[in-house]
């Protein structure tokens, strides 16, 4: 049976050719360490991680690529932000959102238990599952240090008004920062008409990266204010028993996953090439292709909002009767179709949507190489289950479309 790969909000696949070859590239023919050593690999490793940072530079419109700082993937970037921003000896207040990954919620949580903050969680509108950035400010207090917020949600691809928040955020001098983990290479994002401080993003998701990638693009101004949570080698200022303070060795100890960012780097090339607005409109014609389908299925419940412009391709399922797992597996045994299932590391989403007593739902997310034919695959095959008809799936070159 033939494999339906949708579960792009997990990590996206395939790759483009071009990123497998950049790894090989430099496993084969590099395999040194940036900063290192002055002969020519080494070199030539430094350069290629800088390209990357230049092509993400262009990707969010920042200012400067040596503010893009990699790290270990989008959790890792946003435990960066979040903390450094927070000073222990100045107790704070922090706003997040109902909608939030637990990216978020779970660095808050661990500065909240350590006395060194406390929080509001503005909730979202039910119906919509957007904030109002003007809910958002009524939350703002004089000690207010941050607003973290997760753009588009991983469990119903809710957009969330940046733009407006990050607006409200600068207007009264409070750190935004934005988790981009479901946005960044799937609807524009532009950190300096976004008002965005701080800006985190995996890799190995919409840049089509290897996994063990993200970064973390800081405002210029910011490093100034951001403490770094990790210090030692960078390859500069070596004589020195302290940190480097300039960018980006402040935030990069250690050797780089150099193997990962010059995969990374052709994703973002990829992206760049074929341009993000290109790339949203083929996932607003899958989301258009996937309602559709699944618009009149009987016992069939898909959770986020109607309108293809208030989404990415993340999309919420459950059947009446079954349970997330149930659903999840009878997909991939009978259909080829692979999905996750649970609540998403987002339990207070979930509460949003009514999903949380019961398990969650059951998640199918595109990707750039996905096609409006296996989208309609994957709703007949709802389709089929919801009608209590588990056979066998027909091929996909067999489906109508």
């Amino acid at each position: 049976m033939e494999r339906l790969y949708l579960d792009n909000a997990a990590t996206s696949f395939p790759k483009p050719a071009a990123v497998m070859e950049a790894v090989q590239r430099y496993a084969a023919e590099l395999g040194a360490s940036a900063g290192r050593g002055g002969y020519a690999e080494a070199v030539e490793t430094g350069r290629l991680i800088h390209e990357c940072r230049r092509r993400i530079n262009r990707l969010v419109h920042g200012e400067r690529p040596e503010h893009v700082i990699f790290c270990l993937n989008c959790t890792d970037a946003l435990n960066l932000a979040i903390k450094g921003m927070i000073d222990p000896d100045r107790k704070g207040h922090a706003i997040c959102v109902q909608m939030d990954h637990n990216s978020i919620l779970r660095p808050l949580a661990a500065l909240r238990e350590r006395g060194w903050i406390t929080t509001t969680c503005v909730p979202v509108d039910p119906a919509t599952q957007q904030v109002d950035p003007e809910a958002v400010r009524h939350a703002i207090r004089p000690d207010t240090r941050l607003i973290a917020l997760t753009h588009a949600s991983n469990v119903t691809g809710v957009v969330q008004p940046i733009r407006a928040i990050g607006r409200i955020a600068r207007e009264c001098g409070v750190t935004f920062i934005v988790d981009a983990a479901q946005s960044a290479g799937h609807v524009p994002i532009d950190v300096r008409e976004d008002c965005i401080d701080l800006l985190a993003a995996p890799g190995h998701k919409g840049l089509l990266g290897p996994l063990g990638t993200g970064f973390l693009y800081i405002r210029p101004g910011i490093e100034k204010k951001l403490r770094t949570l990790r210090e030692g080698g960078t390859g500069s200022a070596s004589e020195l028993d302290v940190q480097p303070q300039f960018l980006p060795d402040k935030y990069e100890p250690g050797s780089h996953n150099a193997i990962g960012i010059v995969g990374l780097s052709e994703g973002v090339r990829w992206t760049l090439e074929r341009t993000v607005e290109e790339l949203a409109q083929h996932e607003r014609t899958l989301i258009s292709a996937f309602l559709d389908a699944v618009a009149d299925v009987e016992g069939l419940t898909c959770f986020g909002p109607p309108s293809v412009f208030s989404r990415v391709g993340v999309m919420s399922v459950r059947i009446d009767g079954m349970e997330p797992h149930e659903l999840a597996a009878v997909l991939e045994s009978h259909h080829g179709i692979l999905t996750r299932a649970g609540l998403h590391c987002a339990p207070l989403a979930h509460q949003a949507i009514g999903t949380l007593a019961g398990g969650g739902t059951t998640r199918l997310s595109f990707g750039p190489f996905v096609t409006p034919e296996q989208v309609r695959y994957a709703a007949e095959a709802l389709s089929q289950i919801a009608a209590g008809r588990e056979q066998l799936a027909k091929p996909l070159g067999q489906q109508t479309t």
